[in-house]
């Protein structure tokens, strides 16, 4: 999103933003969040939240929860993405997502079992998006393995696809691909890394 998207006042906030102090910034940014709801040009909003996985990069469209992006996916690069295939009219925008970081918070208090969340699956397609479905009835404390989740997706010999459409799972932690494992019991690969699988799966395993 360019400042050439909003109206005149909410440009006039950035012209008039020389030598701010980090309290006017804030707020001036708040002001510019309010100004492109309010234009109705902000497409996409982000934030980020630290997590015992580390920081997750959370991103929604008015739709609902989009992305969830591990550091190790880097952060720049994700939303590049989202720019490219779904709008570049994106800012940080916090307030989008505050119920977003609060269950998630809640999530890794140990203190929920299930995400109430409106989700934007536009970034999956096809096949993949049949596997996402199949994720969010594995339940909370449970694993399945890639074989199982093909078989319920109805292709049982796509083991490899849905080993695929977990690697791009634009949602992973909300939509639970850390508990698919292989048939043999052993974790897997894991788009966050297999110490984030192994912490996650030892967060529910306690519960």
């Amino acid at each position: 999103m360019t400042s050439t998207d909003l109206e005149p006042d909410a440009r006039d906030l950035l012209a008039t933003a020389a030598g701010p102090t980090d309290l006017d910034l804030t707020r001036l940014h708040a002001r510019l969040e309010r100004a492109a709801e309010d234009a109705g040009v902000l497409d996409v909003a982000y934030r980020t939240l630290d997590s015992p996985v580390g920081a997750l990069l959370l991103a929604a469209t008015e739709r609902g929860l989009v992305r969830v992006a591990f550091a190790a996916e880097d952060h720049e690069a994700v939303l590049a993405s989202i720019a490219a295939r779904i709008s570049p009219r994106i800012l940080r925008a916090p307030g989008r997502l505050d119920a977003v970081a609060r269950q998630l918070g809640e999530y890794f208090e140990g203190r929920r079992h299930t995400f109430d969340l409106p989700l934007d699956l536009s970034l999956s397609t096809g096949f993949r998006r049949a596997v996402l479905a199949q994720l969010r009835e594995i339940e909370y404390g449970h694993t399945a393995s890639y074989a199982a989740i093909a078989m319920a997706a109805g292709s049982p010999r796509a083991v490899r696809a849905v080993g695929s459409a977990c690697a791009t799972n634009p949602l992973p932690v909300v939509v639970p691909c850390h508990r698919v494992v292989r048939s043999d019991g052993t974790i897997g690969q894991y788009l966050g890394g297999t110490d984030a699988k192994r912490a996650l799966l030892r967060l529910e395993s306690a519960a």
